[in-house]
């Protein structure tokens, strides 16, 4: 489902069911000359693609305007599109804001672009961490006012906790690709990893017609093929799956 096209009675639908609420977070970046440059976000929306036929999944529009930095090539006649992580914070926690106030309290987001430093963070994945946080501790000082944590109602707080109510899970932000499944595939730019991946999931976005030898980042895509790609491919939907529907699969 989309989220900008469900009608009013099936928003409501959605909240009351808790259906999981994805967001595809993702940056515009230079990626050879034989990807397109929404690599990092096309990938993520896809797969999403595939998951939303197999259970109630609601997506939101994707973000394309993270932090691509320009740390693989400038932005000159190559199109990344870079925008500071003191814009986005603002922007994510407007965002989070909104989607608690509409009542969605199972909200995900996506991001590939340099998740193999998921767990230090890096500039893009940081700004909405940080506004996932802020929007929740806002959130709960609204309605439940000053103080509600240490008043005598909020004993069980962590006992809540271990039997799954937890509104820092509210909103949760997740490696498209998992430490475990990066184990196994490594993280590359415009590599064998993403060219494959992109053969798989988004085929019109790859012409290996168009490589060259002139970038040394690209080199391994030489190596990239359709078989390799669906694999990674199924690992992560496998992932994804765990992730958005284990509530489900456990009924």
């Amino acid at each position: 489902m989309r989220y900008e096209l469900l009608f009013p009675h099936q928003l409501r639908d959605v909240i009351d069911r808790n259906v999981p609420v994805v967001l595809p977070l993702g940056v515009l970046e230079y990626h050879g000359e034989h990807l397109v440059n929404g690599v990092d976000t096309l990938v993520v929306v896809r797969a999403l693609e595939i998951l939303e036929k197999e259970q109630d999944l609601v997506i939101l529009p994707p973000f394309y305007y993270g932090a691509s930095s320009y740390a693989v090539e400038g932005p000159e006649r190559n199109g990344s599109v870079h925008i500071e992580p003191q814009v986005l914070n603002p922007f994510a926690k407007a965002l989070f804001d909104n989607l608690l106030r509409i009542g969605f309290r199972n909200i995900h987001v996506f991001v590939h672009h340099q998740s193999e430093n998921f767990t230090a963070g890096m500039p893009t994945d940081l700004s909405f961490k940080l506004a996932a946080r802020q929007s929740t501790f806002g959130f709960l000082e609204r309605e439940r006012g000053e103080g509600w944590w240490g008043r005598a109602d909020s004993s069980d707080y962590y006992e809540s906790h271990s039997q799954g109510d937890n509104p820092f899970n509210w909103i949760r932000i997740h490696p498209f690709m998992s430490e475990k499944i990066q184990q196994s595939h490594p993280i590359d730019h415009a590599g064998k990893l993403e060219t494959a991946l992109m053969m798989a999931l988004c085929p019109e976005g790859s012409d290996m017609g168009y490589f060259t030898t002139d970038k040394w980042y690209t080199q391994t895509a030489k190596e990239a093929t359709l078989d390799y790609g669906n694999t990674v491919k199924s690992a992560i939907l496998e992932s994804l799956r765990g992730i958005l529907f284990a509530n489900e699969s456990s009924k």
